[in-house]
């Protein structure tokens, strides 16, 4: 009997742990764009991606996984190349989040060792993440979903004291431009209606559950919509140039003089989410691959083994064009997200079992 997934830890995922993925990155990115206006690309992307994760619970209603759909529509064979194009777009999903983090554990933790030293850890780590079947994760979102909002809620309380909301005034300073280009850019960090999709068939769906799963990932974006405005609020015009915003804003709380860095439990804590959620795009590619190739004998480990190569060789490759790469993936690469995000989930609640010939 296959494990299933609760549906509270869906729940957990969505509130808890899905927020910790756009507190690195993407607060300066709206402030670059936005600036004072960075809210409200955030409020729209979040109602958009809300909309997305109710489509993909109601997806759920038909106990079944996302390949089951397509094999049920178009056959075998389109089945598994559908299925394998959705498996490429969240291992490109997955490579911003890990260049993120590759920056984030370097500049912030090992700002003295090479990247390849300090970062190459995260992959055996991953590896073996990737090895597992994902409904084998309910219970670490278990574990993650506490940690994360006790670190959240910590770096918020040593942060907020520091904040001028006064900053965020007057609303429309950066105009419709700069509201187009961080909303569109921003996309590049909401795709966790596309991890949804792989999680399908492995959750039973409960009464009520596509409404729940949407208010606990809208109550996840609200905070971090008042993560957007402390940050704002603390480094106004030079938010833009703070990549790593949630390490920063609390260390000007003003107990540190006293107490040292005490801030770090907490960063330290979304780190180790971090590092968890930054694997979920590549998890679900590798078991996207899996369907369509069928279950086999460490058939997972070797897929895991060699897409973590090829995305380690890429970040060092790539080490050194950061700009590019987020130009490239936010600026212009941003409409693929909407995609898979939204067009397909909607779209495959079309899906009908096709008739078969007596």
């Amino acid at each position: 009997m296959t494990k299933k997934i609760a549906p509270r830890q869906i729940y957990l995922l969505l509130a808890c742990i899905a927020p910790v993925g756009k507190l690195v990155f993407l607060p300066a990115h709206l402030a670059r764009y936005a600036q004072n206006d960075l809210l409200f690309p955030a409020l729209v992307q979040y109602l958009v991606q809300a909309g997305a994760v109710f489509l993909v619970l109601l997806l759920a209603k038909r106990g079944m996984s996302f390949y089951e759909m397509l094999e049920n529509t178009f056959g075998k064979i389109a089945a598994k190349i559908l299925i394998c194009i959705f498996g490429l777009f969240l291992l490109y999903c997955s490579f911003l989040p890990l260049l993120e983090q590759q920056l984030f554990v370097q500049s912030e933790f090992y700002d003295t060792l090479p990247s390849l030293v300090a970062f190459g850890p995260f992959f055996i780590f991953s590896v073996y993440l990737c090895s597992k079947p994902l409904s084998s994760f309910g219970r670490t979102w278990d574990i993650l979903a506490p940690l994360a909002a006790a670190g959240f809620v910590g770096i918020l309380l040593l942060s907020v004291g520091s904040a001028d909301f006064g900053a965020l005034a007057p609303a429309g300073a950066a105009g419709g431009s700069g509201f187009l280009q961080a909303t569109a850019g921003a996309t590049s960090w909401f795709f966790d209606a596309a991890i949804l999709m792989t999680l399908l068939g492995k959750f039973e769906y409960r009464k009520g559950m596509a409404w729940k799963g949407t208010l606990c990932y809208l109550a996840g974006g609200a905070a971090v919509l008042f993560f957007l405005a402390t940050f704002y609020g603390i480094f106004g015009p030079l938010a833009f140039n703070q990549l790593f915003g949630f390490s920063k804003t609390s260390k000007y709380f003003a107990g540190i003089t006293v107490l040292g860095r005490i801030d770090y439990i907490f960063i330290y804590g979304l780190a180790l989410v971090m590092a968890f959620y930054v694997a979920l795009p590549l998890q679900g590619g590798i078991d996207c691959a899996v369907q369509a190739i069928g279950e086999k004998k460490y058939l997972r480990t070797f897929l895991s083994i060699g897409a973590n190569a090829v995305l380690f060789a890429l970040l060092i490759v790539l080490e050194y064009r950061m700009k590019d790469v987020l130009s490239v993936i936010s600026g212009t690469l941003f409409w693929i997200f909407p995609i898979f995000f939204l067009l397909v989930p909607a779209l495959s609640l079309l899906l009908r079992r096709r008739r078969r010939e007596v």
